[in-house]
């Protein structure tokens, strides 16, 4: 699609090859002899000590490389958790409503019943949560504290320290998507919610929004009592090296820096293009991430919207995509990490002819 306002992807445009193509060079290199034919269960050492160094540093995790697993990204990271959380009894994972389906899906496919919990301005409901947890018997959550996908809440410290505190009076373990959380513009990114207590927070994440998904790296910061899976099949010896590489490098945190002042820019550029061309419609989420949620028009339908923009080459997602059972309002996700900064414009203004045409005005 010409006009690409699809969440969830970030600016490919950008991904940085030399420093990786670098990061592999150099790893392929210095990686000792007896290392090639070794078994690395759970990870390649230096890159499980160079992700627990950058979690530490960045998220302000409690990490220790001993806790870490290397994973293909936050997918893998989640089937692990899903099967280790099977293995020791559970049945139904709390799940924000809405969010990022596919997790949900991997939840579902190792035996874990999904169970949504409405979200509003201030991240999960804890009292719904609280409620739906007792009626359920569910001890597992899985959720966005940093930037809630989709709606762009940030958890409060409020919610943050009642959900810790849930989680200790029922024996629970809360499952924490840094999705896109190092992409804050308005203050520094907020901390990881693991930091409260990591022995009742497992943290996963990966490169697939920081950097590019092509790479299929990620990782998982495990409680002490939380055994440690592996991926059916491990990431290569020789990636995550290349990932130790570039993290000790500090080529990460430079690629970090560098989106950050790039996505502060093309987000607010966005919004300047919707007051002018939809001032009447409201945009909601947090400066943060790589997407915004705009409300559509009273009797207009959002699918129809992103179904006339496909037939013109603008790609486009509903919030009906990411809902549960907890309707919101009709609204689209706009995502502008891929979106072509020439073209942002152009793309609001062909939005604004098919939300004009489908409320008739």
């Amino acid at each position: 699609m010409r006009y690409d306002l699809r969440p969830g992807i970030p600016d490919l445009r950008a991904t940085p090859r030399a420093r990786w193509a670098a990061a592999l060079r150099a790893a392929i290199t210095a990686i000792p002899d007896r290392d090639l034919a070794a078994s690395h269960p759970l990870g390649y050492a230096p890159a499980r000590a160079a992700v627990a160094a950058y979690l530490s540093r960045s998220r302000h995790a409690v990490a220790d490389a001993a806790r870490v697993t290397i994973t293909h990204g936050a997918t893998d990271g989640m089937g692990i958790l899903s099967r280790e959380l099977h293995r020791r009894g559970h049945r139904d994972i709390l799940v924000e409503d809405p969010s990022w389906p596919r997790l949900r899906a991997v939840a579902e496919e190792h035996g874990l019943r999904p169970i949504p919990v409405p979200v509003d301005d201030d991240g999960i409901d804890m009292a719904r949560l609280m409620e739906i947890a007792t009626g359920t018997g569910a001890r597992a959550a899985l959720i966005t504290p940093a930037h809630q996908f989709p709606l762009g809440a940030a958890l409060t410290p409020g919610r943050r320290e009642e959900l810790i505190r849930w989680a200790r009076e029922h024996d629970g373990l809360l499952i924490e998507d840094d999705y896109d959380a190092e992409f804050r513009y308005d203050r520094r990114p907020i901390p990881a919610l693991q930091r409260l207590d990591p022995e009742r927070v497992a943290l996963i994440g990966s490169l697939s929004k920081s950097v590019s998904p092509a790479l299929g790296l990620g990782w998982m910061l495990l409680p002490s009592g939380v055994a440690p899976g592996q991926s059916a099949t491990p990431p290569s010896l020789v990636d995550q090296a290349a990932l130790a590489e570039f993290i000790t490098r500090g080529d990460l945190e430079r690629h970090l820096r560098s989106s950050r002042t790039r996505f502060r820019r093309r987000r607010q550029r966005l919004l300047d293009a919707l007051r002018r061309e939809l001032p009447e419609l409201p945009v909601s989420g947090i400066a943060a991430g790589m997407h915004l949620v705009l409300a559509v028009p009273a009797g207009v339908v959002a699918a129809d919207v992103v179904a006339t923009g496909r037939a013109i080459g603008l790609a486009l997602s509903p919030l009906t995509r990411y809902e549960c059972v907890h309707p919101q309002a009709e609204a689209l996700v706009l995502g502008y990490g891929d979106l072509d900064d020439t073209l942002i414009e152009e793309a609001v203004a062909r939005l604004a002819t098919i939300i004009h045409a489908a409320r008739g005005s």
